[in-house]
């Protein structure tokens, strides 16, 4: 069961990585955390509960899905790190910072094979609440590693940090697509 939670929770560590990239306090690591522990948690349970034939069905999709979700928000980081740039150039106190629905959609794109990880871990009758929780605990410590390595390689690389955190999840998202991750 851990190696299953590890497996899952090393896209949320590559995302994890891309976001501390961009600098973050300690609220945001707080919701990063929050936000994939229970994606990872709990979608092994929703796929429990929808059955066989709609995990069956997204289980050939589902990689395609969240791989599509990470690079379009990667997409949208780097597209939000140029127009930052831009306005810093006008206005020099601007900041970034990570938004909620960013978060959200970033956790649902992770998370969202897990539908088919649930259903198949409830035909080896492995406690599907036990799991969720190991899962979620998994991924919320790997996210938090990953905040930690992403804020150190953010500090060296400065003002760059969200463009190279969008530039994280685009990668994430097409090694999914790839089925590296």
């Amino acid at each position: 069961m851990l190696l299953v939670a590890v497996s899952l929770g090393l896209s949320n560590f590559a995302a994890a990585v891309g976001i501390g990239v961009t600098g973050i306090d300690a609220g945001t690591r707080l919701r990063v955390g929050l936000v994939f522990g229970i994606f990872e948690a709990g979608m092994p349970l929703l796929g429990l509960l929808l059955g066989h034939s709609l995990a069956h069905a997204l289980g050939h999709a589902a990689h395609w899905i969240g791989a599509g979700l990470l690079i379009a928000t990667g997409s949208y980081a780097v597209l939000q790190a140029v127009r930052a740039q831009a306005r810093q150039q006008h206005n020099p106190a601007a900041g970034t910072s990570l938004r909620t629905g960013r978060l959200l959609v970033t956790g649902l794109a992770l998370s969202i094979d897990n539908l088919a990880i649930g259903f198949a871990l409830g035909t080896y009758h492995v406690d599907i609440v036990v799991a969720a929780i190991i899962i979620g605990a998994v991924s919320v410590t790997m996210s938090l590693i990953g905040l930690e390595l992403g804020g150190r390689l953010g500090a060296k690389t400065g003002e760059r940090g969200e463009l190279l955190g969008g530039l994280v999840l685009i990668a994430v998202g097409v090694a999914l697509a790839t089925g590296i991750m």
